[in-house]
């Protein structure tokens, strides 16, 4: 395998007599700019050199993305190394094995605060906390108090996130105090990408995520949401011809609008065909859930809807939908940050299209923006036709289990 001088540098830092006496070592950067992959092996052949008899642990958001994504491909080059492996599935550790020195590797996974827990009463010789970003800080800072046997080092990895995260005030602003050794990636970085993925991803992101996911920086994000939505290449004059199958989405108010759109695929895209949108506040009256029917009735006109997707608050009006018995029902995956992340992507893919009728959602693509305080949420208004093509988008145009997709949370 050919390394960059970049990941030769994690490689090695801990026998380089120049970098060995650092506690710990934080590699962020874009996405697949290889740092995982070289952070990974150095951890192993670190903890196999350096210790015998030791447990180690290694943290993502979950045990089965650990799984495929990390814990797998390290099993293989420890094998080809000449390791024995012992990975026992159940119990969510492996050990590995060379002559008479035996490591243990536990798995775990930092959810939630909650996650601290698992964690809890474990003496451990290192760990690798893997997408530290996206953990919760309760779980990451249980995870680094185990490491209390001697010679036991820290090694962080991450996309970036908002310059107000707590891993990068904390580790990377202080990483002087911490003894820190910090690296920045880039997609330069990864010998195994040719010029053109790396062109891909240059187009798959665009606004705060370009900056964090392409180029590797911490910023807060502000301005537009949807900064790659332009109307000459997102909105289209007319229905196209050959849609093959029908959805509707819907975001539910009673003071706030409803939105729901009719979406039609053809070839391959799904248009947003037809709208409804009713801002109480605007007309003056409100509605009530059997009115919303009668005018979800009239946007379908007759369509076979396979399926409508609801906010999943809207008990109410989920009960009405189903006691007609006409249109099937299923609650909306509501994570905000994931699902602005996959709607990006739908629009920069020209996956997801609007027709020109559709005049609410146009304008509130115009109107959708960051609440600016540092944190990554957008401001509460102008966003339901936003929230109800999330839920499409993100029920829809999920990325399959083997697709890439990443997008970084401060909780």
């Amino acid at each position: 395998m050919t390394y960059s001088p970049k990941q030769k540098i994690v490689l090695n830092w801990w026998r380089d007599t120049r970098l060995r006496d650092y506690d710990a070592i934080l590699c962020d950067g874009s996405v697949r700019s290889g740092k995982t992959t070289a952070m990974s092996q150095s951890f192993l052949v670190w903890s196999m050199t350096r210790f015998d008899s030791r447990n180690f642990a290694i943290c993502g958001k979950t045990v089965s993305s650990l799984k495929r994504n990390l814990a797998e491909p390290l099993m293989e080059f420890a094998r080809k190394l000449n390791y024995t492996v012992d990975f026992k599935v159940s119990k969510n550790y492996f050990d590995v094995s060379k002559g008479r020195c035996k490591n243990r590797y536990y798995l775990f996974g930092g959810k939630d605060e909650s996650s601290a827990s698992l964690i809890q009463g474990i003496t451990l010789a290192g760990v690798l906390l893997d997408e530290a970003a996206l953990m919760p800080r309760s779980f990451v800072e249980q995870a680094l108090a185990r490491c209390s046997v001697s010679g036991s080092k820290l090694w962080f990895n991450c996309n970036p996130d908002s310059s107000f995260h707590w891993l990068k005030r904390e580790w990377i602003d202080k990483r002087v105090d911490k003894n820190l050794l910090y690296l920045t990636f880039t997609l330069d970085d990864n010998p195994a990408l040719t010029p053109a993925i790396r062109q891909r991803y240059h187009r798959l992101y665009s606004g705060v995520f370009y900056e964090r996911f392409v180029l590797g920086k911490w910023v807060c994000a502000e301005g537009l949401v949807y900064p790659m939505f332009e109307r000459s290449r997102c909105v289209v004059g007319s229905v196209p011809k050959g849609i093959t199958r029908y959805a509707v989405s819907c975001d539910y108010g009673t003071v706030n609008p409803t939105s729901m759109g009719l979406w039609g695929e053809s070839e391959g895209v799904w248009y947003r065909v037809g709208e409804y949108y009713y801002d109480s506040k605007r007309e003056g009256s409100r509605r009530t859930d059997e009115e919303h029917y009668k005018a979800l009735e009239q946007l379908i006109a007759g369509r076979n809807v396979e399926k409508m997707i609801v906010d999943p608050s809207a008990s109410s009006f989920i009960e009405c939908i189903r006691r007609h018995g006409r249109i099937k029902v299923t609650t909306a995956k509501n994570d905000v940050l994931a699902g602005i992340g996959r709607v990006s992507d739908a629009l920069l893919s020209n996956s997801i299209k609007f027709c020109e009728n559709c005049a609410d959602s146009i304008r509130e693509f115009s109107l959708y923006r960051w609440d600016g305080t540092g944190k990554d949420a957008p401001l509460k208004e102008n966003d339901h036709a936003m929230d109800d093509i999330r839920y499409f988008v993100s029920e829809y145009l999920t990325p399959k289990p083997d697709s890439f997709f990443v997008m970084s949370l401060e909780r």
